[in-house]
């Protein structure tokens, strides 16, 4: 299943660590990232809940930039 998120993040680089942080979350099988667009989209395992999911993605990407945000 895939979900596409709305973001605030401030620079091109940020929105990058960002990405990677989505993409180490367990039950993310790919997520992009689209600076220009403010969009993160998150590709979630077979069986996984997106919602709780997300709330560990929020978190990972908090602790690599902490100013981001990420709207559920």
């Amino acid at each position: 299943m895939k979900k596409t998120y709305k973001i605030d993040v401030d620079c091109a680089n940020c929105a990058n660590k960002m990405g990677d942080a989505a993409r180490k979350t367990p039950g993310v099988t790919a997520a992009t990232v689209n600076f220009m667009a403010l969009k993160m989209i998150v590709e979630f395992e077979e069986g996984q809940d997106p919602k709780a999911v997300m709330e560990q993605v929020r978190k990972n990407c908090k602790k690599v930039e902490d100013d981001c945000e990420i709207f559920l």
